[in-house]
């Protein structure tokens, strides 16, 4: 399957053929929710179609994008789905999307199948916790413009579905920085 926007580099095929064996295809319409800030995560589930968003909300209810899953990654609020414990971020549907999910339990279930299934469980949480690092350096080490030339790198096709206001949420920046960047990136000014 083509993916439209993120250049991931892990193979989870063998994941993926999980979900698609064992779980449930389900329909997001945009706005829909796969999991909601505070209620007990549940899902894990590959991607077929559309992206979906990571919303967290601040003391005085403003909206941060701290993530996105797109076509051909997965999108979970993970470990906590694994344990039913309250999820962490609200996460929302960008676009229609598609999706094959499974609860935590049957995949909690089949990472204790094997050693091997074991080693594919901490090869995700490390290829996770790799990418909140990354992330975590990028806002602290990286301008704004330097931060959406990363996202336009993974993500290609991500400005087209985005919203502005969504992508300096994400970039941790206001929207007028982020028309000032496409400016000076379409005039050629640095």
């Amino acid at each position: 399957m083509e993916q439209k926007f993120s250049n991931n580099s892990l193979d989870l095929q063998v994941l993926r053929e999980f979900c698609e064996s064992e779980g449930e295809a389900v329909v997001y319409r945009k706005g829909d929710q796969l999991e909601r800030e505070g209620d007990p995560a549940r899902w894990f589930a590959f991607v077929e179609s559309g992206c979906f968003k990571y919303v967290n909300h601040s003391s005085d209810d403003r909206e941060h994008i701290t993530w996105f899953s797109f076509e051909g990654e997965f999108v979970a609020d993970y470990p906590t789905f694994l344990y039913g414990q309250p999820s962490q971020t609200t996460i929302e549907a960008m676009m229609p999307s598609r999706v094959v999910r499974v609860a935590g339990q049957q995949l909690e279930q089949y990472f204790g199948q094997s050693m091997e299934t074991m080693k594919l469980r901490a090869v995700i949480a490390e290829h996770i916790l790799l990418q909140f690092r990354s992330r975590y350096l990028d806002l602290h080490c990286t301008t704004a413009r330097e931060r959406y030339e990363l996202l336009l790198q993974r993500c290609p096709g991500i400005v087209e579905h985005l919203d502005l206001q969504d992508i300096a949420s994400f970039l941790n920046v206001t929207p007028k920085t982020i028309s000032k960047i496409r400016k000076e990136i379409t005039f050629g000014k640095d």
